[in-house]
């Protein structure tokens, strides 16, 4: 890993998940992960939609997170070994706009795949049954569609949110498609929420599945100067966020979380998680999902300062 050098901050990691109250299986997936030679995190959860028209969610959800994770660690990466040099940041912020796009390819290939194997709808009557399976078969073009005898695939079956984050000890960059939440904890509890837009105001949102998807990501840019990473960075699907009555007890539960991780260490909040997520569940009656990261080394918050929502 030449050009990666050595990590001066250690990072510690929050991951969990629960299914919904009455559901049979949960349509989330996260995952938390140090990368590039342990000198960046990247942060990952998604939402497939769950309904009867989205019946393989839950398949969308877990190729979203892998997808971005594959293309995440290779930009962190690229963070690391050129991100010191301030004069490389505006190509830093160029990729990281496309990175959306990339995304969104990787994350149909494995759709597309998985329609050649085993169509959701018609030709293969074990669909269901096969979502753990190992796709073998790449499709053409578009599934066949074009000769007239196969399907178009129908992508809102595997429909996901997405939220993404690369965190390094100079730059934290967050992406958004879809609904979900990114809360950044300063070391006194006070919290920020880059990329909130408001309340949800019912239950249709962005999704992967939509045409041209990467255009609907929405990216917060944030280079940390004066100060380092922030103290707690969280992210998590919908499902966290409606189990409390009103936008300032959600804050307050993020704000509690990094306390009892700079209190209590990351592995006591980590043993917890599960309860407080089912507690959650049991409220919202839907899946809830949530991954963080932590300095280790106890750094103050990241100022803010030339940072940078857009959609694009």
């Amino acid at each position: 890993m030449s050009g990666i050098g050595t990590p001066t901050v250690a990072w510690e990691l929050l991951d969990g998940g629960v299914k919904g109250v009455a559901k049979k299986f949960s349509q989330d997936r996260g995952r938390a992960l140090v990368t590039a030679g342990g000198r960046a995190v990247v942060l990952a959860v998604a939402d497939g939609h769950g309904s009867r028209a989205h019946f393989r969610s839950e398949m969308g959800a877990r190729w979203a997170v892998e997808t971005f994770t594959s293309c995440a660690q290779v930009y962190a990466r690229e963070v690391v070994r050129r991100g010191e040099d301030a004069a490389n940041l505006p190509r830093l912020l160029a990729e990281a706009r496309t990175l959306p796009q990339q995304v969104v390819h990787a994350w149909r290939r494995r759709v597309l795949i998985q329609e050649a194997n085993s169509p959701a709808h018609g030709g293969n009557t074990t669909a269901s049954t096969t979502s753990n399976s190992a796709p073998n078969t790449v499709p053409s073009g578009t599934a066949g569609s074009a000769a007239g005898t196969v399907p178009e695939p129908d992508l809102a079956v595997y429909g996901s949110t997405l939220i993404g984050v690369v965190l390094t000890e100079r730059l934290l960059v967050c992406w958004q498609l879809g609904d979900g939440d990114i809360v950044l904890v300063d070391e006194d509890g006070t919290t920020r929420m880059p990329l909130y837009t408001g309340p949800d105001m019912g239950d249709e949102t962005e999704s992967l599945c939509e045409p041209e998807a990467w255009r609907k990501a929405r990216l917060h840019w944030q280079p940390l100067t004066g100060g380092g990473p922030p103290p707690g960075v969280l992210i998590s699907t919908d499902g966290l966020s409606k189990s409390f009555a009103d936008h300032e007890g959600f804050l307050a539960f993020a704000s509690g979380v990094r306390s009892g991780a700079a209190s209590h260490g990351v592995a006591a909040v980590q043993a917890q998680l599960a309860d407080w997520l089912g507690h959650a569940a049991k409220y919202s009656g839907d899946d809830a999902t949530l991954a963080g990261a932590f300095p280790a080394n106890g750094r103050g918050p990241a100022r803010p300062g030339p940072d940078n929502d857009d959609t694009h």
